[in-house]
């Protein structure tokens, strides 16, 4: 088949598989990843603040190092060379975070963070690249849309694996699969390598952009240089006066992040103020879609923390008996008994503790899981009780990309057909205004839960999942056609970094607000104060939204 009567490059399919499989290995070890943190026995025994506050961090640098990659992709290695790299690495932080040690763990997700930089940005770079072709420009929006499900089936299938082989190995088995998933995607981005190699093309710095070197000398090192003031201003201060000081937000980690990003946050201010006239309104208007977005994301990357928790223990995950036969063959499930010593143990409260002679003097008396089910619902002592794997419910939300992306992407068609479709700007808003509206569905489980008192519906975290799956859609996809459309030509890497910041500042405070759930003994006031969040960002956007609308008409045209 020639290229004339090909519907879409054949680079796609090899593209679309090893995004696949990329994110089935990220998404895996994300679904697992703070029960990992948690488990007092097979784990690090770290408490809910703690393990979030890791979460947090995590997340905020892997979505913040895209920016750097991507820069480097352009101007000195090349596309396939970065994506390769980014992928071995993150092969290779998978496996090593089935190596014990905090040191190990450390070292592992610093590969993480570094590989998906490489990776990230220049796989969907890559298959823009594609589609520059004339033959192919018309079906360019479908083509991402294709690689978008790679996204999703990849982030669907890969908890099922990761329950499966945590259930039957433990927990390095299951993080050694999220390394081989990776693994299979760069084999298999090397086997579609001729389908796009004249498309990577280097595109070094023209007249006007800022070079490689003064975004690393401008940008980078001062970022180096604030993180380390703030991860270790409390211990120089404790010092000076004599008694401890507490970090500014939560802990040195936190306050770390937050002081490297202000240089950067400065830097993005700066573009406005040193823009020339008829820049500067596209700019200010791309500055405040990236404030409101942080407070979406903050929100919506608690997936792996607070939402994971209220899984793990508020949420009835029984299986009905006539299929726990068919979850045993499947590896599928939790065995859980009262016996002291044969569960896995995540909440911190139910530690063993010993004393200076080694006596024990606190013991685990049953699991976490029984803590809220009423006692007739119990096993007897040596019976089993066969519950979901926590992580499975991290397939919700792309189960609902899966299954809503062809309806909005219809009902947008629909709308448009009739000359009423909403503007880009209009449908961020949107997006803000219904994923506040998830948090609601959650503080009615908490009401219908008696706060925790019973277990919690699955079906609460699955049309919670629904509705900001919905918010989701019309966001996400959104701000980055925004940024696209309104950036001038000269700074539109550096705009697509700025909106990578925000997605990294709003991971990081997802991490902070994940670490405020045990302050919290109504729970219900928790998921207020995520409403609260995004109403505020929601009420920004609204009021600027003529104007909004009005830049993006009269530069995106």
């Amino acid at each position: 088949m020639n290229a004339s009567t090909r519907k879409h490059p054949t680079g796609l399919p090899f593209l679309f598989l090893s995004e696949m499989w990329e994110r089935f290995g990220y998404y895996l070890m994300i679904g697992i990843f703070t029960l990992y943190l948690k488990d007092v026995k097979d784990g690090y025994g770290m408490t809910e603040s703690e393990a979030s506050d890791l979460y947090g961090t995590f997340i905020a640098f892997v979505f913040l190092t895209p920016f750097l990659g991507g820069l480097l992709a352009d101007r000195i290695f090349g596309y396939r060379k970065s994506i390769i790299a980014g992928g071995i690495l993150m092969g290779i932080g998978y496996c090593l975070m089935a190596v014990p040690g905090i040191n190990y763990l450390y070292i592992a997700m610093f590969l993480v963070i570094m590989g998906n930089g490489f990776f990230k940005p220049n796989i969907s770079t890559l298959l823009g690249a594609l589609y520059t072709k004339p033959e192919f420009k018309a079906r360019k929006d479908a083509g991402y849309n294709i690689f978008y499900m790679g996204i999703n089936v990849g982030a669907f299938i890969c908890n099922f694996f990761g329950a499966a082989m945590e259930n039957w190995l433990g927990w390095s088995y299951a993080f050694l699969t999220a390394g081989i998933g990776m693994f299979i995607g760069i084999i298999v981005f090397l086997l579609g390598n001729k389908h796009y190699k004249d498309v990577d093309v280097l595109k070094p710095a023209k007249q006007g952009d800022m070079s490689t070197v003064k975004i690393f000398g401008f940008i980078l090192l001062p970022s180096i240089i604030f993180g380390l003031i703030g991860y270790y201003w409390p211990m120089m201060v404790s010092k000076l006066i004599g008694h401890p000081v507490r970090p500014l937000v939560g802990s040195n980690s936190t306050d770390a992040f937050l002081f490297g990003c202000i240089p950067v946050v400065l830097f993005y201010g700066s573009l406005f103020f040193r823009a020339k006239t008829e820049e500067k309104k596209p700019i200010g208007a791309m500055l405040i879609i990236f404030a409101v977005v942080v407070a979406f994301w903050a929100v919506f990357k608690q997936n792996g923390s607070t939402l994971n928790n209220w899984a793990d223990k508020f949420q009835d995950r029984e299986i009905p008996a006539a299929i726990v036969p068919t979850c045993n063959v499947l590896y599928l499930s939790k065995t859980i008994t009262t016996e002291l010593d044969t569960f896995p143990k995540y909440d911190a409260q139910f530690r063993v503790t010993k004393d200076e002679n080694g006596k024990v003097v606190q013991e685990i008396t049953h699991h976490p899981y029984l803590k809220n089910l009423p006692k007739e619902k119990w096993p007897k002592e040596g019976e089993k009780l066969y519950v979901f794997s926590t992580s499975l419910f991290q397939s919700v939300n792309p189960g609902w990309v899966i299954l809503l992306t062809p309806l909005v992407v219809a009902f947008f068609a629909f709308l448009g057909r009739r000359g009423r479709e909403p503007s880009t700007p209009i449908k961020i808003a949107w997006g803000v205004v219904i994923t506040a509206l998830s948090t609601l569905v959650m503080v009615a489980a908490v009401k219908v839960c008696g706060n925790g008192a019973v277990k919690a519906s699955a079906w609460w975290f699955i049309m919670s999942y629904g509705v900001i799956t919905i918010g989701e859609l019309f966001l996400s996809p959104m701000g980055l056609s925004l940024v696209s459309k309104l950036s001038p030509p000269r700074i539109t890497s550096l705009m697509m970094g700025g909106w990578f910041l925000a997605t990294s500042i709003g991971n990081k405070l997802s991490g902070v607000l994940s670490s405020l759930w045990d302050s919290y003994e109504d729970k219900a006031n928790f998921f207020w104060v995520n409403f609260a969040l995004l109403t505020v960002a929601a009420l920004v956007i609204i009021l600027m939204l003529r104007w909004l609308n009005k830049v993006f008409k009269e530069y995106s045209a």
